[in-house]
Order: C-alpha cells, then structure tokens, then sequence
C-alpha cells in the first residue's frame, strides 16, 4: 500500500556502524570487534551503498549514525560518509545530524571533526556513573572517561548532547540508580534516555545470570522509573516518549521519525529502511555485505506492508509518544475513522484505566494516550493493537 499522506519532507538516514571495542555483557546488537583493515574496507563499501541507492527519495530532515560504536573510527572515515551523503541527497539546512559515541572512543580531534562534518548531535552511551556497574555489565569505561568525552564535545561547541542510562541492572540499588541520575542532570544534556535493562538471549549476561548480583525486582525497577520521571521533570526534562526526555525543543527528531511512521533509509550491515511502506533489510553477513555493496542484492528481505500493518503500526509505535496518536492523523492516513477500526480496544482500555482520551487545546483534535498504568503494561497494550488478517 502506498501511502501518500505521509510528511514527505521528513525522511531519514541511518548509517549502521557494526564495530566496537569489545561486546558488552548485555548487548544483542548487531556489532563485534575488528580492525583498522576492516573498517576501511567496511566504510568504502558503506560509501559504494550510498552512491548507488537508485530510490525516489531526495530531501532528508535527520541523519544518525549508530552502531555499534560509531566514534571508534578515525574521524576522517565519519567526515568522508558524511561529505558522500550531503552529496547524494538535499540534506536539509535544519537537520538534525547524531552520532553515537562510546566514552573512551572520542578525544577533542575527533569531535572537531565531526563538527566540521556538520554533525550537530552527540549520543553518549554511559549507561551508569558507577565504576563498579559499568565494569559488571562489560563497558571499557570509566565515569572520568565520560566526563572528559562530554567536556571534550561541550568545548568543540555541541550544545545539542543525549545521554544514555540503564537502570535495572545486576546489583543496583534505587539509591545507586537515583544519585546517578542525580549527577547527568547537573551536566545539563539537553536530553537523556533512560532505559531499563533487558535480558536478551544469547547474551553473556543472559547466559550467566547465576554468576552476577540479583537484578532490582519488579517493584524496585518500577520505582526506578517514576523516580527517574519525577526528578527529570522537576528539571525541565519532559518525558516525550516511554524512555526519552528533554528540554524543550530538544526532543530526537530521528527516532520520532520511526515512532510516526516516516520514511528512513538504512545504509550498512543488517541495516533497515522503510520507503513507502515497504521495508527492506540489509544482510548481516559482512563479507556478503561488504561484496555486494552497491548492488540491489545486498537487500535479503523485502515487505511491501498492508493497510492493516500500517495501521496497526500507527497505533503501537504511536502511543510509546507521551502525547500519543490523533484521530484525526488516522483518518487522513487511512481514509477512515479510528473508532470503526479499534473503537472498542480504545474503549476497552479507557475504561481499565490504561489510556485517556483527550482534546487538544490548540485545535480541538482527540487524542488517545497511554497512562502511567498504560506504560507499565505497555507490551500488552500494543499488542491489542496488532490486527488480524
């Protein structure tokens, strides 16, 4: 289904940076050490993928570069993928531009480098100011090693900077997370992501679980996250998704690109796209991908979405937005009314409480939004959105 109601001007690009220093305890991510060969190689293939995207699609509104971790190749790597796409496509002049960036992989060269690339957003993955967490759950570094990577951006003039923290972790108190917490917000980011662990399969961690401290109960990570929210609103961080906050104005409008349903292209191993609501993704086999890059069939999966898939997705990746999803967006999107399609599951959670229905001030416009309960449940709440066929 082709859906020409979409904000067509909003597009995105996701570079995927496979490599890392080493695979954290916890992480299922596409990603694994290498060298300094391989990411040559890699990059001038991610280059030849660029150059030859042959898809309609020309103005770009964000770009993020995740990975793995981006920022452990040379900056002149980053500079040339960056130099290629502003190339390739009408790179917007307010885009926002992200790289992801592990402390103890930067340093103030890189950083100025990035800024000359235009890059104009930094993510830093932290995920505990605890030593002894980060060393647990496989981090290479240390908080001192952060506080110089922030204060190495902040000086080369970034003034658009995430955070990434982690609560629940193996050994974590609500005291430990909470003076955590406490010490991101008096860096002043203008934004900061605060997820709870996840024990994936197939990770060290999850393997291994009996060799580390308990994880917080149930109750404990729930407290986790309402601590969090209540101490980042008393300081200006509005909670705009499950996990995100920021200060006004500084929401990440690459990941709203994802949560409403735009257009974005993936570039690099196993990286997705999603172009007219057909989603397309990359082989996560590197020598495959690094043979292939530049040629249409690098792409291993492809599927063109029904209606009901998307308006299923509409409402799922919707409501993980604090504001949550209009009425009126469903009925332009889909030609028709939201009540006919999940009239009595809206109903249904209204009523448990799961979710409110709200006018907005500025136009009259109904919303529907999770409540805080909603969040808490939120996994089976989406699911009650996935239509059958």
């Amino acid at each position: 289904m082709s859906n020409n109601n979409k904000i067509l001007e909003n597009r995105g690009v996701y570079i995927h940076v496979p490599f890392c220093v080493k695979k954290c305890a916890y992480c299922d991510f596409l990603s694994f050490p290498a060298n300094q060969s391989i990411y040559s190689e890699y990059v001038d293939a991610l280059i030849r993928e660029i150059q030859f995207f042959d898809r309609n699609v020309d103005t770009i509104s964000s770009i993020f570069i995740g990975g793995g971790t981006p920022s452990i190749l040379d900056g002149a790597f980053i500079f040339k993928i960056m130099e290629v796409l502003y190339n390739k496509f009408l790179v917007r002049q307010d885009a926002e531009i992200t790289i992801e960036c592990n402390p103890g992989t930067i340093d103030k060269n890189k950083v100025c480098i990035y800024k000359e690339a235009n890059i104009n957003r930094i993510s830093f993955g932290l995920q505990s100011a605890s030593d002894e967490l980060l060393a647990r759950i496989g981090r290479i570094h240390t908080y001192n090693d952060f506080l110089y990577s922030y204060n190495c951006a902040r000086e080369a003039g970034f003034c658009n900077i995430n955070i990434d923290m982690m609560s629940a972790l193996p050994g974590q108190t609500l005291d430990m997370y909470m003076q955590d917490i406490q010490k991101i917000v008096k860096l002043n980011p203008e934004h900061i992501s605060a997820y709870s662990l996840i024990l994936e399969e197939n990770t060290p961690l999850y393997e291994n679980i009996n060799m580390y401290p308990s994880v917080p109960d149930e109750e404990t990570e729930r407290l986790m996250y309402y601590d969090t929210k209540k101490i980042l609103l008393e300081n200006q961080y509005n909670r705009y998704e499950i996990s995100n906050y920021a200060k006004q104005g500084y929401e990440c409008r690459h990941n709203k690109l994802y949560w409403e349903r735009g257009d974005y292209i993936g570039f690099g191993l196993g990286a997705s796209s999603l172009i007219n609501d057909v989603r397309y993704k990359n082989t996560q086999n590197i020598e495959e991908y690094m043979k292939k890059a530049g040629k249409k069939s690098i792409v291993c999966e492809q599927e063109q979405l029904t209606k009901k898939d998307c308006m299923s997705e509409f409402m799922f990746l919707g409501l993980r937005e604090s504001r949550g999803i209009c009425a009126n967006d469903f009925k332009k999107q889909f030609g028709v009314s939201i009540h006919k399609i999940f009239g009595n599951v809206l109903q249904k959670h209204i009523d448990q409480k799961l979710m409110v229905s709200y006018s907005s001030d500025e136009d009259g416009q109904i919303w529907y939004a999770l409540t805080d309960y909603g969040v808490d449940v939120s996994n089976y709440v989406f699911s009650e959105y996935l239509l059958e066929y």
